[in-house]
């Protein structure tokens, strides 16, 4: 797979990704993330990259030249399966939207900034606007890490357990069940019997139980009107 981010920040996008495992995907040649500065394609010499909106009102926007040469460039290089806008008034991503990204080949991100980009860049080049919670954030980066992260630890081989990701919250629409380590007992506080049973069946059904509790505790909406 390959990433190709497009950002007016790109040193913010430095260190998410050259570290743990978006750092070791890359290391295997999993995965190819390359990180574009918009501002490479303004062409002007003070090299900006936003104007006053038309109509007037508080804020700048992102202008239509820059981005739209970077992405031309880029599509002119290679065919891309979506090209990302990252924003609130996007779709909300969630896992199943991550599932279906990690399958793709090659993925364009554009992070946002001001109070937005030109809307004729959102209907000529954008294929999915996606938002990752309903808040504002200063700008479209720390977003588009997010969604790369849980886009990439899905690629077959990116996870030393090929079956981890698989066992995640949200996979099968409920919160994952707790979890315990060494050692079994700590202040007398202990773990769960029927996770030392080495009881398989026992287990799993335990931990499907406490899934589902602690699913219709915290997340109710993700169960169907017969599960709660």
């Amino acid at each position: 797979m390959r990433i190709d981010i497009l950002t007016i920040l790109p040193k913010l996008l430095e260190g998410p990704f050259n570290d743990s495992i978006l750092k070791r995907a890359q290391t295997k040649e999993l995965v190819e993330v390359h990180i574009h500065n918009i501002r490479d394609y303004a062409a002007n010499k003070q090299k900006s990259v936003d104007d006053y909106a038309f109509g007037g009102g508080a804020g700048m926007v992102m202008q239509i030249q820059p981005i739209a040469d970077c992405i031309e460039k880029l599509k002119g290089e290679r065919g891309y399966d979506e090209i990302l806008y990252m924003t609130p008034d996007g779709v909300r991503f969630n896992q199943k939207e991550a599932n279906q990204l990690s399958m793709k080949k090659n993925i364009m991100i554009l992070c946002g900034h001001y109070k937005g980009v030109d809307e004729r860049l959102r209907e000529q080049y954008i294929t999915k606007e996606i938002s990752i919670g309903d808040y504002v954030l200063s700008g479209g980066e720390l977003a588009a890490a997010v969604v790369s992260d849980a886009i990439i630890r899905l690629i077959p081989g990116v996870l030393n357990d090929e079956t981890s990701a698989l066992t995640d919250s949200f996979q099968d629409d409920l919160l994952a069940p707790p979890v315990y380590t060494r050692p079994a007992d700590f202040n007398g506080m202990k773990v769960p019997d029927v996770l030392l049973s080495g009881n398989l069946k026992e287990i799993e059904k335990w931990r499907y139980e406490k899934a589902l509790e602690r699913t219709k505790n915290r997340r109710p909406d993700l169960l169907d009107s017969e599960e709660i």
